[in-house]
């Protein structure tokens, strides 16, 4: 099944992924390119439409970005977004102007319900903006849509040529509107059809893989994650036991988490899979080290051996699959380059040796994590793997600082296990924090239990919220929620006897402490 295909061209906005998800959340297929690709690349997928990013630049500026030729010669409907805005103007001969006042932040816009472009919203928008300069005459055919205090065009249109502009950002969750905006344009002006389904993306990726591999085998490395999970699923679905998955246990999971895998995959689906205890060897190589970069070092140079190890075991095998997802092609590879499909070698495996040779099998390659999701749940996969939250690739490793010990891992787990489960019952772990898990810090606190003096580890809870992972706010869970885990953690845990709570945003912090 072909799909009709609304293309963005990325001029380094902040936001420019996020156009593209919005679009596929109109069940509207669409892919990223730098808006120096190649136009044959572009056009090979017979867009139906092209939507052009905001960005840092000025129009003005010594080298900034050019609009490509071919965008405006396809005669096929453009939307530009902030700097696509001020592009299409400076190409089409209207004028673009520095604002004595800059708008960074949110705005009340006034828009022309009649165009096609603001059908069913409200004639007045809370919008987020995002500019310096700003257009202060219009190209020859454009009639202003909307306007702000600051912008007299936040949006304009020539209906005649499909071509419209808009100031402020659609696709930011600070724009309400923005996703019936931007339906409305992919939809409505370019008439895409709304098929890009769940159902439909299985049914085709199982008609590809077939075709891909034949009677061939295929080797995944399972880390219970849910991109290589998804991956392992819709792959054994198409191939069944020409899929071979190989589970490292390194001792640093959370609770329960090994055998939730195994149950998961080997027992309810049914999958060719190698579990691999590795507990005593991760253990022995990080003995002694505090080190959070030689941590991870060490455990992703053992995890390539291990993996190699049962690889060549196994025979023959023509294809490695792994949960690549688009974010990671966008981030791995700019897409203007002939080496574009580069492939992010660290994303499951941890990176394997130059002497193993196999052609890639990556079904969500063009997926974002709400869309893997999305397929999860349609493959039938339990919530508990379809949501679970980031876990960062060495595990509870870096989320134990200091020394790593079985005991101080199995104090952590039970720490992070009480905390994320207080969380589901509060209905909080979905819908109140993106990601949320417990730090054991490497000192220790003085506190009294009953009459005695305590001289114990500290916990920190983290948890926070966030649109995107680049940047995230601490969550403001409720002070009784909050008592009540510290409670149960300093009652339950041996070993700990003082809990804190995080609550530096990103930045200045990061998400995870080491």
């Amino acid at each position: 099944m072909t799909h009709d295909t609304i293309v963005v061209l990325d001029y380094g906005s902040q936001y420019s992924q996020l156009i593209a998800r919005r679009v596929r959340e109109a069940n509207v297929y669409c892919e990223m390119f730098s808006w120096r690709a190649d136009a044959a690349r572009v056009l090979a997928l017979n867009p139906k439409g092209i939507i052009l990013s905001g960005g840092p630049n000025s129009v003005y500026d010594d080298g900034a970005p050019t609009l490509p030729d071919y965008v405006l010669a396809q005669g096929i409907p453009v939307l530009g977004i902030c700097y696509g805005m001020q592009l299409l103007m400076h190409k089409l001969g209207g004028r673009v102007a520095g604002s004595l006042l800059r708008e960074f932040g949110p705005a009340t816009v006034t828009v022309d319900t009649g165009s096609v472009l603001f059908d069913g919203v409200a004639a007045v928008q809370d919008v987020w903006m995002s500019h310096g300069d700003k257009v202060d005459a219009l190209a020859p055919g454009f009639a202003p849509l909307a306007q702000s205090d600051n912008a007299p065009f936040a949006a304009s249109a020539d209906p005649s040529r499909q071509l419209y502009c808009v100031q402020f950002h659609p696709e930011v969750v600070h724009t309400p509107a923005g996703s019936q905006i931007l339906s409305n344009f992919v939809t409505n002006v370019c008439g895409a059809a709304a098929d890009w389904t769940p159902a439909n993306f299985i049914d085709e990726q199982i008609a590809k893989i077939r075709a891909q591999v034949g009677d061939g085998r295929v080797l995944l490395g399972l880390s219970g994650g849910v991109d290589s999970a998804v991956a392992g699923t819709l792959i054994h679905r198409a191939i069944g036991d020409q899929l071979v998955a190989v589970f490292v246990d390194h001792g640093m999971l959370r609770q329960g988490e090994a055998d939730q895998v195994i149950a998961t995959f080997q027992n309810e689906i049914g999958m060719n899979m190698i579990p691999v205890n590795a507990v005593e060897e991760y253990l022995g190589a990080l003995d002694g080290i505090t080190d959070p970069e030689k941590k991870r070092k060490i455990i992703g140079e053992k995890f390539v051996r291990l993996f190699e190890r049962e690889a060549r075991k196994l025979g023959q095998i023509d294809y490695l699959a792994q949960g690549t997802i688009y974010p990671d092609v966008i981030e791995s590879a700019a897409s203007d380059r002939p080496d574009a499909h580069t492939i992010k070698t660290h994303h499951n495996v941890g990176g394997l040796p130059d002497d193993m040779h196999f052609s890639l099998v990556e079904p969500l390659r063009y997926l974002f994590k709400d869309e893997v999701r999305h397929i999860g749940t349609e493959l039938g996969l339990p919530d508990e793997i379809v949501w679970r939250q980031p876990f960062p690739g060495p595990g509870l490793a870096i989320r134990c600082l200091g020394e790593i010990t079985w005991e101080r891992l199995e104090k952590l787990r039970a720490a992070d296990a009480i905390f994320t489960s207080e969380l589901r019952t509060a209905g909080m772990l979905k819908a109140g924090t993106q990601q949320a898990f417990a730090v054991l810090l490497p000192v220790k606190a003085v506190g009294v239990m009953g009459d005695g003096r305590t001289y114990e580890e500290v916990i920190v809870l983290r948890a926070v919220t966030t649109e995107d992972f680049m940047t995230a706010d601490w969550a403001r869970l409720p002070f009784d929620l909050l008592a009540h885990v510290s409670r149960r953690i300093v009652n339950e845990v041996k070993g700990v006897n003082r809990v804190t709570y995080d609550i530096t945003s990103k930045p200045p912090g990061t998400i995870e402490w080491e």
